[in-house]
């Protein structure tokens, strides 16, 4: 049963039925589109699924969960640069990069030293994109593996505690939000959000995690959603190519359910959507690809209203980071700066500021 259960969750297929995925090909940049066929059927790792074993949105799934106390060794990474790097966070007085297409999480207390000198917190993953953490118990997104890894720091190092799998289809985000310590993990193609929780810590210390519930949008099932964002009490879910469309949703009063409570359209050139940020006034919106997945369309742009993008009132501010040619990625703040991960280009981490609503101080720092 536990199988079955398992290869029911590799299978996905759009409402239309006649729209053929090919999830080996989703990559960090873009997803691709497999075209179309007379009989649908899901490509999955080599294998193929019959139409028949594929899960409806409602099904809840499977999800294991090891806990375990393996130190991290100290390793340094071996490579000079950073192959398609998808984010960067600060956790206590460390850095942490995901080194998405070399498949490793790095990390080091100095945004100065070469890479080479940062270490490897793991490299068993494949597309890791990206990192969250309360100050203690640090959650990975394994997304090809469909599963989380979970760390904590200790006196000695790191230590690796524990592995979530099946938790979705290609977890490609996980945050942690404060204000009900919970952690956050989103499934980028079934448009589940996992929802994990704390479990008192063990004689050895070690703070495992578990599933409290899963929540779904059925409206996002079978479309590429790359983030989302939490800002005054909703959740925004970024714009996928084949659905082009930011929804803004709310937890309902009992926790239940995830409500939409708006939905804002986007034209074709901004469809493939990596985040929504809000930094002052505007909301800042990076993009991968147009709703035909061409990358050629990766930008950033800004509004004052999510309303207005329908209308193409917008802000393209790309240039005023003097790269080009490129995917921008996530953007996150550290000690009052915002780092940018950025990729298709040897300019890969960038550093800057916003002042007045004025982009400023931009760095390449790595």
């Amino acid at each position: 049963m536990v199988n079955t259960m398992k290869n029911i969750r590799k299978a996905i297929i759009c409402a239309a039925g006649i729209v053929l995925f090919s999830l080996t090909e989703i990559t960090a940049c873009a997803g691709k589109d497999g075209g179309t066929a007379d009989v649908p059927m899901i490509t999955w790792k080599g294998g193929n699924v019959q139409p028949e074993d594929a899960a409806a949105p409602n099904d809840a799934p499977l999800t294991d969960s090891q806990v375990f106390y393996k130190e991290v060794a100290q390793v340094k990474n071996t490579f000079d640069t950073l192959n398609v790097a998808t984010y960067i966070t600060k956790i206590n007085d460390d850095y942490f990069i995901s080194d998405c297409y070399h498949d490793q999480v790095i990390y080091n207390d100095s945004l100065t030293a070469p890479l080479t000198e940062w270490k490897v917190l793991t490299s068993d993953v494949h597309y890791a994109h990206t990192v969250a953490s309360d100050g203690t118990v640090i959650v990975i997104d394994d997304t090809e593996n469909n599963r989380l890894l979970v760390f904590q720091k200790t006196d000695s190092g790191y230590v690796h505690t524990q592995i979530i799998e099946n938790t979705g289809l290609r977890p490609h985000y996980v945050q942690y939000d404060g204000a009900t310590d919970t952690f956050l993990a989103y499934s980028s193609i079934t448009g589940e959000m996992f929802y994990l929780k704390k479990n008192p810590p063990q004689d050895n210390g070690v703070i495992s995690l578990y599933v409290e519930k899963i929540l779904k949008l059925d409206e996002l099932y079978a479309v590429y959603v790359r983030s989302f964002t939490m800002l005054d009490g909703y959740i925004y879910f970024v714009s996928g190519h084949n659905n082009q469309k930011i929804i803004k949703a709310e937890l309902n009063a009992d926790g239940t359910a995830l409500e939409i409570k708006e939905s804002y359209p986007v034209p074709d050139e901004l469809a493939g959507m990596v985040q929504l940020t809000k930094m002052e006034d505007y909301y800042y919106i990076t993009i991968s690809t147009d709703n035909a997945e061409n990358q050629d369309y990766a930008t950033i742009i800004r509004c004052k209203r999510l309303s207005d993008l329908a209308d193409g009132n917008y802000e393209d501010v790309y240039q005023q980071f003097g790269v080009s040619g490129g995917t921008p990625y996530y953007i996150t703040q550290i000690d009052g700066r915002y780092y940018m991960a950025h990729h298709r280009t040897s300019q890969n981490i960038i550093a800057f500021d916003i002042k007045d609503n004025e982009i400023r101080n931009v760095e390449v720092i790595y």
